[in-house]
């Protein structure tokens, strides 16, 4: 099958994101413009410093609302209620 779909981002891909598409847009990190992204940012969630958790879990659920996308981790949603 192939194809160059995935869920890294090149430099330059993440370079013309807006910031409003990140996580953490202060530090520009867990980009999420699309719906892989999304689910790419629940897998990754547990690498977030802890102070961020809830900021980054709450940009999760708001991005996965916007592609339909099921967020099924325990954590993100508890962390999502702080």
């Amino acid at each position: 099958m192939g194809g160059t779909m995935s869920d890294r981002l090149s430099y330059a891909e993440k370079e013309e994101l807006p910031t409003s598409v990140y996580g953490l847009p202060e530090r520009r990190e867990y980009p999420m413009p699309d719906a892989a992204h999304v689910r790419a940012a629940e897998a990754y969630f547990r690498y977030c410093p802890e102070e961020l958790k809830p900021e980054l879990a709450r940009a999760i659920l708001k991005r996965a609302k916007e592609f339909g996308v099921d967020v099924e981790s325990p954590t993100v949603l508890q962390y999502a209620e702080e």
